[in-house]
């Protein structure tokens, strides 16, 4: 197995956002202009108190002199202008926002799409020890909700915090030019409420992973649950399971609700901060009309300007919150990214392209899942080419784990795996898997149409299809349904019987073409009659194709041209059925008294 460093790291970040950076630069430009527009808004009411209402006439007047005929030079016609350019700079203010948000969420969009692709790569990497480790519905929480928090801190945080920052600023600039020592009052106030929350955001930042933790447990054990509802109801075991799912529901609720009141303590904490601020803001500025030469108009348009940034800075103040779940959600998802990776070497030879048949040859094979207890020992094996070969033995022989290190599921830890004399690791497994077909006891099928499971997304025409059913004594079933090879055949198969199920899946072998066929339990489920017409039709197909049989039925093992007994991992008897029969063993214990027809 081995480990890639494939994480999404920040120069990662760094790098896709240089994708993106005609678009950001024109998003930028647009919250400046924005902005821009924005921060004069409240400054222009209120000095109508001075210029109009006080009767003191400025540059406010005698710039509107020029845009209003002189019947209009009255307080109604000031007044009315500038409500209209109030209007039109807050409309172009929004259009603007509308438009600098689209550009970033065109950006985040594009950066989770490539997180999600990276994610999607990296799961047909991942061995699967770990996949045996991790339920599906962790990862199901990484691919979705934890990409999903990222792209709302990409797309709607970001963006919002550059314009409440830009904001801010030119508030405060604002408040300099209008008095300096107001505006040098926020911008000692400001720092400081940011400081204290976010003291206050990282005392609840842990809470955030205690949530995440809890509904990673809840999808697990709601996909577990959903997966086996067939067999847990046929138990009478369903209001069990069900009990439990909801113990996991509550454990979901208690943490979701003890982030989501403590965050918003803090976040309505920290603005408490600010609020305290802007009273004192506002007593100071009063006493500034007392004790200096501030207008009432000016006093007006300060507070205005103290009402306008509070949107801002609770924008700001909320960032930090949606910061704790991006980082939590980027944390989980590199988890995942840095988990052990299926060993695939790179093909060197390919020995399948010759026309011969297939030699396996297993060489003194060495195999242990936890890497204490042995499941396959000092194994070593031929599977001639093009001959039928059976693996019996009990339950716990290493048959299974045998398959498995032929697939190139599991690593052995010592020994070789030989393909007409080339070792698997020259061969690749990815060009091995493509000339092997196997067919398990308990088939893989999905929620789809008959062709959709036959095909598997290939292309194959009718003709194809009914010929490979044909052969899995499948074809007659089929033409019956009304929808034929459209019809749908629910989760797991389950709208077919255990041996249809079987069936299609040996036709799906069929059609697969295999230079190497393996047959585990493929029939366990078919009545005598049902899969005696299917061996014989299959005899035709499996002639001068390597087949290995594993079987506890004496009809399907029976078949093969030899036989191998497996006992603790190794094996202890191989030769014919009847030579074995004659041998004092497992073979004998297993079929000696069997009555064969």
């Amino acid at each position: 197995m081995t480990y890639f460093n494939d994480t999404i790291s920040r120069s990662w970040l760094i790098t896709q956002v240089k994708k993106h950076r005609t678009k950001l630069l024109f998003a930028n430009i647009i919250a400046v202009i924005a902005t821009l527009i924005s921060v004069p808004i409240p400054l222009l009411m209120p000095l109508m108190v001075d210029e109009v209402l006080l009767n003191q006439p400025a540059q406010g007047v005698e710039a509107m002199n020029h845009l209003l005929p002189i019947n209009w030079h009255t307080a109604t016609g000031y007044i009315m202008l500038t409500l209209l350019m109030v209007v039109l700079m807050r409309i172009a203010s929004q259009l603007l926002n509308i438009l600098q948000n689209r550009q970033f969420t065109l950006v985040s969009k594009t950066i989770t799409y490539e997180m999600r692709r990276k994610m999607i790569e990296k799961l047909g990497r991942i061995s699967i020890r770990q996949y045996e480790t991790r339920g599906s519905g962790g990862i199901n929480a990484h691919l979705i909700t934890d990409i999903e928090t990222i792209d709302q801190f990409i797309g709607s945080t970001l963006s919002k915090f550059l314009i409440s920052l830009l904001t801010v600023i030119g508030t405060a600039i604002v408040l300099l030019w209008l008095e300096w020592r107001l505006g040098l009052f926020i911008l000692l106030v400001n720092p400081i409420v940011i400081y204290f929350s976010r003291m206050l955001g990282s005392q609840v930042k842990h809470l955030k992973k205690r949530e995440n933790q809890a509904f990673e447990r809840f999808q697990n054990r709601l996909v577990e649950t959903l997966e086996g509802i067939y067999q847990l109801r046929a138990a009478n075991k369903e209001r069990e399971f069900l009990n439990r799912l909801i113990a996991d529901a509550d454990a979901v609720r208690e943490n979701a609700d003890k982030y989501a009141w403590q965050s918003e303590a803090a976040g309505r904490l920290s603005f408490l901060l600010f609020l305290l601020g802007f009273e004192l803001f506002r007593a100071v500025a009063m006493l500034m009309v007392v004790f200096s030469d501030l207008t009432i108009g000016q006093i007006f348009a300060v507070f205005g300007y103290l009402w306008f940034m509070l949107s801002p800075v609770q924008e700001l103040l909320g960032i930090q919150f949606s910061w704790y779940a991006a980082k939590a959600a980027l944390k989980r998802i590199n988890g995942l990214l840095e988990l052990e990776e299926e060993f695939r070497p790179v093909s060197k030879v390919n020995p399948f392209t010759e026309p011969r048949e297939v030699e396996i040859k297993i060489e003194h094979l060495n195999f242990s899942y936890d890497g204490e207890n042995q499941v396959l020992h000092d194994l070593s094996l031929t599977i001639p080419a093009g001959k039928k070969v059976a693996l019996v033995g009990a339950s716990g022989g290493g048959k299974s784990t045998l398959i498995q290190l032929l697939m190139g599921v599991y690593r052995a830890q010592s020994g070789a795996i030989r393909f007409n004399g080339q070792h698997c690791d020259d061969i690749g497994f990815e060009v091995i898997r493509d000339q092997i077909a196997v067919v398990l006891q308990q088939p893989i099928l999905f929620n789809d149409t008959l062709r959709h499971n036959l095909t598997l997304g290939g292309q194959f025409n009718d003709d194809a299809l009914w010929q490979a059913l044909d052969i899995a004594q499948l074809q007659d079933v089929i033409a019956k349904l009304d929808l034929g090879l459209e019809s749908q055949i629910g989760r797991n198969g389950i709208r077919l019987s255990g041996g249809q199920r079987q069936r299609l899946a040996i036709a799906r072998m069929v059609l697969s073409n295999p230079k190497f066929v393996i047959l585990d339990e493929a029939t366990s489920a078919l009545d005598t009659a049902t899969e005696a017409a299917l061996h014989r039709a299959l005899s035709q197909f499996l002639q001068g194709r390597t087949t290995l049989i594993v079987a506890h039925r004496l009809s399907a093992v029976k078949q093969a041209d030899l036989i191998y007994v497996l006992e603790d991992g190794h094996v202890s008897q191989s030769g014919t059925h009847n030579e074995l029969l004659e041998q004092e063993g497992l073979y004998q214990t297993l079929y000696g008294n069997v009555q064969s027809h």
